[in-house]
């Protein structure tokens, strides 16, 4: 007994929390069976009978939901007949649901993507079907057949990635691995290829502010990875990559759960190890300007996580690490030249992280939860731009915990805790020495209301206090109301604080000859989020429609209408980004699906005060209209998968780089537009017992953006640019990959 508490206070120093983790007492997995061939169905809805507490399966089918009171369970999904199940002691079910129309010979399928019914944030979940659809070799291409967020190169030399959502830069999402705010900082550069996607399990991509719960920095959205847990993995899982650049891949995933014979059902320990490698060495200058198109890069990358589970406790530890390298830039030097010069980039990055999440679970009140979140980061990013150096330094230290109960019954609950972040900043650019100490110590509270299957109403505040801004108040309000059983109506309200890293935000406009300066004290960017938005389904079809506007009270700006120069400055004019979207959801049979939507953007910022002006212009590199379409079809039983996205990417502001241009005024400069262009992405599998074997295209219309460089023949001169990429530098591209899995779900 003595041993098992100190098992206990030992762990409870290392863990950390998922979504679920408050409520374990009768788990399970909801599946559809046709001709032997088992299928998850994700997004059941399981709920105890006669009472309000309910849950839904994930993207393996899986749910875990805390005992009651009741004796049955039901569970439901559109397209299935219901079954209702009587519970005793069980803790582990398999569930079978048929389905209504009694097709034998068809396998029903599960969709690739979801909404989550239950959560009054608009939620997608992106299962590993979406994920599975397109190369996906990391977190930035596993967005190509998503409508809320598009995916783009931020410059024409670093092959850094950033995406957009709701009409502004990644920087204003919360992106938070197993909801640990996680690539932030200085990873915001090249942070979205550090998650392979042979790790994610699903990705949450919630539209407006987020819960307070998870802290203060989201404006327009919060997106979470959920990386393969060690109990639910497969044993073995190989996948391997390579394209028609040069690029090779391999990603290798273990998991083995360790039983004994006579331990409890519960108590279980379960171990992972997640490793990738990647690399390109492929010299590539496909427009022939002397600049490599893509860096030569090798990346290594391995998470090692632990997972311990029992009747009154869950925890779970782990370790990462990551090194990159790239190199980029002139591939030659200029014969031209008289001083032989060479411009060259070149990127080192070292990563160590450390995670950890615990949670206490009260067998006789399942409502009733304490859980803490520990994890800290070091990141070390040492680079060159032609003569000009960047090093930069981050050590994070992240804690949150978290406690839940209710009022009275479970229609009234509410979680509350304490949080603290540590971040240190250390860089340098050139001349420009940056370095700055964040300590924030934070309270926060959040109590939901339910009524009935009708309404969801869930309304937080936090408080922090900052060592270098003072106090921060962050209101956020979320409503659900289901004025039908189809229709979902949601309502956002939310301010969000976040203080601005620019050289790491605009890592790609350091890839010229601009001066770069700062023309005041830079100040934390200020927003307020609202948002609106229907879902409606009909079958296992779906309609959803959204609208929402971000107003900052400040914002960082970053003017790049000088061709010279580069200007950091804060503004509180005008600033602001308006965002709908319209998605219609298709699947007229089984085994076909179809997604077409529509996002229209409008932003727009006050610039000005390098010349003491102030106007307010459209922000640059932001397309007003996005279309997409895709269309997914499967043979029986899934031996053949198709895939097939194109995406209309509508016009854009651009800087004006005319080597004759002079800016003089703000009022009077020239406005200029890249054209629309379109993107097509087509993919097929074939599926074996255990092998997968997929060939796909990007980019098969071969478009790529004239002249991404400004005078890239004199890169020390004063126009140099290669910082204003706003479509494709690499043309059409053909890849080939597979997928090994032993084992199945353990």
């Amino acid at each position: 007994m003595k041993n098992s508490k100190n098992q206990y206070y030992i762990l409870l120093l290392f863990i950390l929390m998922n979504n679920n983790i408050f409520a374990q007492n009768v788990n399970g997995i909801v599946l559809d069976n046709n001709n032997g061939k088992e299928e998850a169905i994700v997004g059941a809805t399981v709920n105890w009978l006669g009472t309000k507490l309910a849950t839904t399966t994930d993207v393996d089918g899986k749910f875990s939901i805390a005992r009651s009171k009741a004796k049955k369970i039901v569970i439901s999904f559109v397209g299935y007949k219901s079954d209702t199940i009587s519970i005793s002691n069980e803790t582990d079910l398999k569930i079978f649901l048929k389905s209504e129309n009694q097709l034998q010979e068809v396998v029903v399928r599960s969709s690739s993507t979801a909404m989550d019914r239950l959560s009054p944030i608009h939620t997608e979940i992106i299962t590993s079907k979406a994920l599975a659809k397109a190369a996906c070799c990391n977190l930035s291409e596993s967005f190509e057949t998503n409508a809320s967020v598009s995916v783009s190169y931020a410059d024409a030399v670093t092959g850094a990635k950033q995406i957009q959502l709701l009409g502004l830069a990644g920087t204003y999402v919360q992106m938070n691995v197993e909801n640990i705010p996680s690539l932030r900082g200085l990873a915001s550069t090249f942070g979205l290829n550090y998650i392979p996607g042979t790790w994610v399990q699903s990705i949450d991509v919630g539209k407006g502010a987020g819960s307070v719960v998870n802290g203060y920095e989201s404006m327009t959205g919060q997106i979470n990875v959920e990386l393969q847990k060690p109990d639910l993995a497969e044993k073995v899982y190989l996948n391997t990559y390579v394209n028609s650049l040069g690029r090779g891949e391999i990603n290798l995933n273990l998991a083995h759960i360790f039983k004994k014979k006579r331990e409890v059902a519960l108590s279980k320990w379960s171990v992972a190890l997640l490793t990738h490698g990647s690399t390109l060495q492929t010299t590539l200058d496909k427009n022939n300007d002397n600049f490599y198109d893509l860096p030569k890069y090798t990346q290594a990358n391995f998470v090692n996580r632990w997972k311990y589970e029992s009747e009154k406790m869950v925890a779970q530890f782990g370790i990462k690490y990551l090194f990159d390298t790239r190199l980029g830039g002139q591939i030659n030097k200029n014969p031209l030249s008289l001083d032989n010069l060479i411009y060259r980039f070149s990127n080192t990055t070292n990563r160590a992280e450390f995670f950890s999440k615990t949670a206490k679970l009260y067998q006789n009140k399942p409502y009733r939860g304490l859980g803490l979140i520990l994890n800290g980061i070091i990141h070390d990013s040492k680079s060159q731009f032609g003569f000009r150096p960047y090093n930069g330094n981050q050590k994070t230290l992240y804690g949150n915990l978290i406690y839940q109960d209710i009022f009275g019954n479970t229609n009234h609950s509410y979680k509350t805790g304490l949080s603290f972040l540590y971040d240190k900043y250390d860089e340098t650019f050139a001349d420009i020495t940056s370095a700055r100490t964040e300590i924030v110590p934070g309270a926060f509270f959040e109590y939901t209301y339910k009524y009935l299957d009708k309404l969801t109403a869930v309304t937080g505040t936090r408080f922090d206090a900052h060592n270098l801004y003072g106090p921060i108040f962050t209101p956020r309000l979320h409503v659900l109301f289901n004025p039908t059983e189809k229709t979902a109506l949601r309502l956002s309200v939310g301010r969000g604080f976040r203080t601005a890293n620019p050289f790491a935000e605009y890592f790609g406009n350091l890839v010229s000859s601009r001066t770069i300066r700062f023309l005041e004290v830079i100040k934390p960017e200020i927003s307020w989020n609202y948002g609106l938005s229907m879902t409606r389904s009909f079958g296992k079809s779906s309609l959803v429609f959204d609208v929402f506007r971000t107003n900052f009270q400040n914002q960082l700006i970053a003017d790049t209408e000088h061709p010279n120069f580069l200007y950091f400055y804060n503004s509180q004019g005008q600033n602001y980004a308006n965002s709908a979207q319209i998605e219609l959801n298709l699947v007229p049979a089984n085994r076909l699906e179809f997604k077409i939507a529509y996002r229209y953007s409008d932003v727009w910022q006050t610039l000005g005060k390098s010349l003491n002006q102030e106007i307010t212009v459209r922000k640059m590199f932001i397309p007003r209209d996005r279309i997409l379409f895709n269309v997914g079809y499967a043979l029986p039983y899934d031996k053949w998968k198709y895939d097939l996205t194109l995406q209309y990417n509508g016009v854009r502001r651009i800087p004006n780089l005319s080597t004759a241009y002079l800016h003089t005024s703000y009022e009077s400069m020239p406005i200029q537009y890249a054209p629309a262009f379109i993107n097509l992405n087509a993919q097929v599998s074939r599926s074996f017992r255990r092998w997968d074997l997929y060939l796909g295209g990007e980019n098969l219309t071969n478009f790529t953006q004239k002249a991404p460089i400004v005078t890239p023949e004199n890169p020390f001169g004063s126009r140099f640019d290669a910082g204003s990429a706003w479509g494709p530098v690499i043309g059409r591209v053909i890849y080939f990959g597979t997928r090994y899995k032993l084992g199945g779900r353990i």
